[in-house]
């Protein structure tokens, strides 16, 4: 009888474990949802690791794997904002640069305001320095309609990053 390979996983786990729930609340800034999908990580692992001639699990793999549970996630949740939303509301498309340095808490504050389309472009482009095709990959669209988004996305982190920045500056 041969041994279940996810077995080989219980070793890497311990060190694993903090490593990869880090990433995805450091991306997602909800305890509940990096719970989650720590979790869907690693029972996909389990079933990765099962199958004939898999790849060794590796924290770096796994650091993968809870990027695309992540991107998942923000699609799952764009596509249940979008049969929720009434009225499209179109922003308009323009050349806006990306700003060097940003308030870190505000920008946290800001990123979970935006809707979760906006929050995963975003993310995958600036967090995980992913180039436009892999954000367009991960997300499941074409590079022009991510470039388009990324756009938009920049816009709706500014007025929103803006707005709390007014706010700030009015309650010293």
């Amino acid at each position: 009888m041969r041994p279940d390979p996810a077995f080989a996983l219980l070793d890497l786990y311990d060190a694993a474990l903090p490593e990869v729930y880090g990433y995805l609340l450091s991306r997602c800034g909800n305890r509940t949802l990096a719970e989650e999908l720590t979790s869907e990580t690693f029972l996909g692992a389990v079933h990765a690791a099962r199958k004939p001639g898999a790849t060794p699990v590796s924290v770096p793999w796994l650091i993968g794997v809870a990027r695309h549970k992540l991107a998942d996630h923000w699609r799952r949740r764009e596509r249940e904002e979008r049969g929720l939303r009434l009225v499209h509301e179109s922003e308009p498309e323009s050349a806006d640069p990306w700003e060097a340095e940003l308030d870190a808490l505000l920008a946290r504050q800001a990123l979970a305001e935006l809707g979760a389309h906006h929050r995963a472009a975003l993310t995958l482009r600036y967090l995980d320095g992913l180039g436009v095709p892999e954000v367009a990959e991960h997300l499941g669209r074409t590079v022009h309609a991510t470039e388009a988004l990324l756009v938009r996305a920049r816009a709706a982190f500014r007025a929103v990053y803006q707005g709390k920045e007014g706010r700030d500056d009015r309650t010293v």
